[in-house]
């Protein structure tokens, strides 16, 4: 299967489905409690995309060969598991760490991210938790920055791959993103580790997810007796963070933004300028200041002030 260049109907198509997926996340921030189940989670989400958003939840009844179909409308991977987990009965725990995963079909159209929750705060998760959460932040972020016509697919990877195991993680390398479109997964693979300058060359229009799946310690999975959920061999802590993202003519563009999406981290060299322009385009002026006084209150704005104030003034 070769890679689907998207023109303007399918891209303007697929901001829409991909802000709808941010915004699930948003919906469901405020339910992901101590004591709560992941089933009630998922019910939650199921609601929200079929009766708010008139949209269907990909993951439903999905069943790629030789799986049986998936049970529930989103995934829930906590601590140690790594992707694909199913919502259960069983409630969360102060302290735990977990991942929601969403993909929502509108008009045709798959829009996909994730992001990582603390439950009770991040004040209830350990040291550790915390650490691997905002590094697999990162190195997604590490991975965007490298999208740009001209650049490869080994080039996003390089920069995840070098970043996570210069702070002492590992890299899930059964598991990557994908193209994305009409269809849930599409050409190219986009493998999270690599060398610069190799595989598929970037192109405008082409819009794939980048998903690194961060191991605190060996990167070695093993297949869970559901069928499904992939968790790490030693049974050490696993983070991830999702972003669908459009190559743009003159870069990229992240096309599963809300109001409560998370802001850059600090060490993203310029990509604020990036995704701010990104966001104006897409959301309400009021949404606009909701968003900017998140930023404004994080460290990220000082890394603002000093390094994206002097590109502001060279794009005048």
């Amino acid at each position: 299967m070769s890679i689907i260049i998207k023109d303007q109907a399918d891209i303007a198509a697929m901001r829409t489905a991909c802000r709808l997926a941010a915004e699930v996340l948003d919906y469901i921030t405020p339910y992901v409690q101590t004591g709560v189940t992941t089933n009630t989670l998922d019910k939650l989400c199921h609601d929200y995309m079929v009766d708010v958003q008139g949209a269907i939840p990909a993951p439903l009844n999905y069943a790629p060969p030789g799986h049986a179909p998936y049970p529930k409308s989103i995934c829930t991977s906590i601590n140690h598991q790594i992707c694909h987990g199913i919502p259960s009965d069983k409630p969360l725990k102060k302290g735990d760490i977990v991942n929601i995963d969403i993909t929502v079909i509108k008009d045709g159209w798959h829009g996909d991210t994730s992001r990582m929750f603390m439950v009770g705060g991040e004040s209830q998760a350990s040291i550790a938790a915390r650490r691997l959460c905002r590094i697999s932040y990162e190195a997604m972020w590490h991975g965007i920055l490298q999208v740009k016509p001209g650049a490869r697919l080994g080039d996003v990877g390089h920069a995840i791959q070098t970043f996570s195991e210069n702070n002492g993680c590992s890299v899930v390398r059964e598991f990557c993103g994908h193209g994305i479109g009409r269809g849930f997964h599409e050409e190219p693979q986009v493998l999270h580790y690599g060398k610069p300058g190799t595989l598929d060359m970037l192109k405008p229009g082409m819009i794939f997810t980048i998903e690194p799946m961060i191991n605190a310690g060996r990167r070695d999975i093993k297949e869970s007796n559901d069928g499904w959920s992939i968790v790490t061999k030693d049974r050490s802590l696993s983070a991830q963070w999702e972003h669908t993202v459009l190559v743009t003519p003159t870069g990229y563009e992240v096309l599963t933004l809300s109001p409560d999406t998370n802001p850059p981290p600090l060490n993203t060299k310029y990509s604020f300028v990036q995704f701010f322009k990104s966001v104006t385009s897409k959301i309400s002026f009021f949404e606009i200041v909701i968003l900017s006084s998140k930023f404004f209150i994080s460290d990220t704005f000082f890394s603002f002030i000093f390094g994206n104030i002097l590109l502001l003034i060279d794009e005048k």
